[in-house]
C-alpha cells in the first residue's frame, strides 16, 4: 500500500493533485462528472475585487503540444464568489480549497483577501494563492511578478490580512525567477507556486494578423513542462518554503517528476481543458506509477533530484 499524502504549509492533503486556477472553474461544474473529493484540493478561478468580463475574443489559439489563452481573468468579483460560487462548491467539496486572488494594485489584492478571510465561507479556504503572474491583463498582473520590489509589496499587503498560508504564484517570463521567489519569502510568503504561462503568439496565415485579439497570450500544455521543471528545481533550492509545481503536467509520471524537482504539491492546468477527467485519472494512476518506481511515500520524493 502506497502513501500518497503530502503536506503543504502545514495542511495535509490526501494526494498532491490540485486542479490549477482558471482551468477548473469554481469546482462544482466538475462535480457533475465525478467525485471531486478524490482530489488533493483545488485552486478556484482567479478572483479580483471587482467583476471582470475579460479580454476580447478570440481568446484561445491552438498550437503544437499546447495552447495559448488570453482570457484576462474573467470572473464575477469577490463578493459574488463569497455569496454564490463558494456556497455552491461547499455542497460538493469537503476539503480545504486554494483561493486564487489577483489584482491591479497591492491594496486591491489586500482588500480581496480581507473580504474572503472575513466572510462566512472563510473556513473553506486552506491557502491563498496570490497570482502576481498573469500575462494577459494590462495594468497589473504580471508586472508585479517581474520585479522583486513590486512582488514584495504585494506580499506585504496581503500578509496582514490573514493568518492562513500565503502562496505566491510566479511568472516564468523573467530573467531570474529565484530572485523574485527570495523577495517573496523575505516578506513572509509561506509558499511559492510556479509556473504560470509563458508568453506566446500565433498568426493567421490568411489575414496575416495575430489570432488572439490581445495579440499575445499564455502558452500552457505539455510544451512547457521542461521549463516548469527547471524553474521548480531552481526555486526549491533557493527558498526554504514549500513549492507548488505546475506547467504542462498531464500524467501521474509528470506529477512524480515535478515532485522530484522540488514540489510539495502539483497543479494540473491545461490538461483539464482537454480532458475533464484528467485530474481524476492522474489520482487513480498514481499508486500504480509509485509502485512501478518503488516509491512507498510521496513525502519522501520531494526534492529527490537535489539529493
Amino acid at each position: 500500500m502506497v502513501d500518497m499524502r503530502v503536506d503543504l504549509c502545514g495542511v495535509t492533503l490526501d494526494n498532491p493533485v490540485i486542479p490549477a486556477s482558471g482551468t477548473f472553474g469554481y469546482g462544482y461544474e466538475f462535480a457533475e462528472l465525478y467525485d471531486i473529493n478524490s482530489l488533493g484540493s483545488l485552486s478556484f478561478k482567479g478572483t479580483t475585487l471587482e467583476p471582470r468580463f475579460g479580454n476580447k475574443t478570440p481568446r484561445i489559439a491552438e498550437c503544437p503540444a499546447g495552447m495559448l489563452n488570453s482570457v484576462g481573468l474573467q470572473n464575477p468579483g469577490v463578493d459574488a464568489v463569497i455569496t454564490e460560487e463558494l456556497p455552491r462548491l461547499r455542497e460538493v467539496f469537503t476539503k480545504p480549497v486554494m483561493a486564487n486572488v489577483s489584482g491591479f494594485a497591492a491594496d486591491e489584492y489586500a482588500e480581496t483577501v480581507k473580504r474572503l478571510d472575513n466572510s462566512p465561507v472563510s473556513d473553506m479556504i486552506g491557502w491563498y494563492e496570490i497570482n502576481i503572474s498573469c500575462p494577459n491583463v494590462h495594468g497589473g498582473g504580471m508586472s508585479f511578478g517581474t520585479d522583486p520590489g513590486a512582488a514584495a509589496s504585494v506580499v506585504r499587503a496581503v500578509r496582514w490580512m490573514s493568518e492562513k498560508p500565503i502562496i505566491i504564484k510566479l511568472s516564468p517570463n523573467v530573467t531570474d525567477i529565484t530572485e523574485i521567489a527570495r523577495a517573496c519569502e523575505a516578506e513572509g510568503a509561506d509558499g511559492i507556486s510556479l509556473i504560470n504561462t509563458l508568453m506566446g503568439m500565433r498568426i493567421d496565415l490568411k489575414s496575416g494578423k495575430p489570432i488572439l485579439a490581445n495579440t499575445t497570450g499564455g502558452l500552457s500544455g505539455p510544451a512547457v513542462l521542461p521549463v516548469a521543471l527547471r524553474m521548480v528545481y531552481q526555486v526549491s533550492a533557493a527558498v526554504r518554503i514549500p513549492v507548488v509545481g505546475m506547467g504542462g503536467v498531464s500524467t501521474a509520471e509528470d506529477v512524480i517528476e515535478m515532485m522530484m524537482a522540488g514540489a510539495s504539491a502539483v497543479e494540473v492546468g491545461a490538461a483539464n481543458l482537454i480532458n475533464p477527467f484528467a485530474c481524476r485519472d492522474i489520482v487513480d494512476n498514481l499508486p500504480k506509477v509509485m509502485e512501478k518506481y518503488g516509491i512507498s511515500s510521496l513525502r519522501d520524493i520531494t526534492g529527490a533530484a537535489h539529493r
